[in-house]
């Protein structure tokens, strides 16, 4: 009987053969995971390294960004302190300024009385002295006559000449004390006003001298009447023109702004050589600013330039104008 059966040795070599052919690939497969999976792994290690690299830098800059914008924050700190001492500074120099004024527009108002007071002086004396002759004439008139060269004087019933004294003129004259119509009086006593005044009214210096010393006690309603009745009364004498001034700051500082620049007006075109001219322009100029009407205000604050270039109400023009980013002379075409 024949054995079919192929030997033992054989059978297992084949076994042997088949599983290492079969375990080959599954070991490859491993392999190569184990190294994508390391591969993996150092990416991410690389990743986190470069994330938290960028944390860093982040953080550096944030600390910069901070710091510069402390640092700006600063800087605007310390600007808006310089700006408000700046204007602080300009503002004081400008009270300072308007306090000068003041009181030179004061003094020249003061001035201005004295002046008036001393013409009211000089044409009292000249009146009187034009009284003094008239009356030196009269009595030369009635003198009696001298007798001639070796005559002898009546002494029987008439007054020594030497002896007696003549009567009082207005008695001899005119016994019922009136001045004689005979004798050259002026028909008006007193110094005469140097503009027409309203009939019965008190002299121009007196009335001025009132209104404005109720204008310098901050008595603005009763000193606004005063020099109201200086304008009506004396309308032509420079005074007016000074009351017209005094009653447009009146309404400056009632906030009555158009009519602060209608009296302003006045001073101006009616008074042209009155010391408040200047300062006229240079309110006129800043009621207008009041009122919105910037650029009328410009145009006033340059016409004062322009026409009083050296005095103190220019300065402050251009330093209003300088204020409000504006030249003082004006663009030519």
């Amino acid at each position: 009987m024949t054995n079919h059966r192929a030997p033992m040795p054989a059978r297992y070599a084949c076994a042997v053969l088949a599983f290492a052919l079969a375990a080959t690939p599954a070991f490859a497969v491993n392999k190569d995971m184990v190294q994508l999976q390391t591969q993996v792994q150092d990416l991410q290690a690389a990743v986190a390294h470069l994330q938290q690299s960028n944390d860093e830098r982040m953080g550096v800059l944030k600390d910069l960004i901070q710091q510069t914008a402390d640092s700006v924050n600063k800087m605007s700190v310390a600007m808006e302190t310089l700006q408000k001492n700046a204007n602080s500074q300009q503002e004081a120099t400008t009270g300072k300024l308007d306090q000068v004024s003041g009181q030179v527009q004061s003094l020249n108002d003061s001035l201005d009385e004295v002046k008036a007071r001393l013409n009211a002086l000089e044409k009292a004396l000249q009146s009187v002295q034009s009284q003094q002759q008239s009356i030196n004439a009269a009595l030369q008139n009635l003198a009696p006559p001298q007798p001639p060269t070796g005559a002898t004087p009546d002494t029987t019933g008439a007054p020594a000449a030497s002896g007696a004294s003549a009567p009082p003129m207005d008695a001899a004259a005119n016994p019922s004390g009136k001045p004689s119509s005979d004798i050259p009086f002026p028909a008006r006593q007193g110094p005469p006003s140097a503009a027409p005044a309203a009939e019965g009214a008190p002299p121009v210096a007196d009335l001025f001298h009132t209104a404005l010393s109720d204008y310098m006690a901050a008595k603005y309603a009763l000193s606004s009447q005063e020099f109201a009745e200086v304008i009506h009364s004396y309308p032509s004498d420079p005074l007016a023109g000074n009351s017209y001034y005094y009653t447009g700051e009146i309404d400056y500082r009632n906030g009555k702004f158009t009519a602060a620049v209608k009296d302003y007006d006045v001073v101006i075109e009616q008074f042209p050589s009155n010391s408040e001219v200047r300062v006229s322009y240079l309110h006129k100029g800043k009621a207008l600013l009041e009122m919105n009407q910037r650029d009328a205000g410009i145009g006033v604050f340059r016409a004062l330039i322009q026409r009083f270039p050296n005095s103190p109400e220019a300065t402050q023009a251009r330093s209003k104008l300088s204020g409000m980013g504006v030249s003082a002379a004006a663009r030519r075409p």
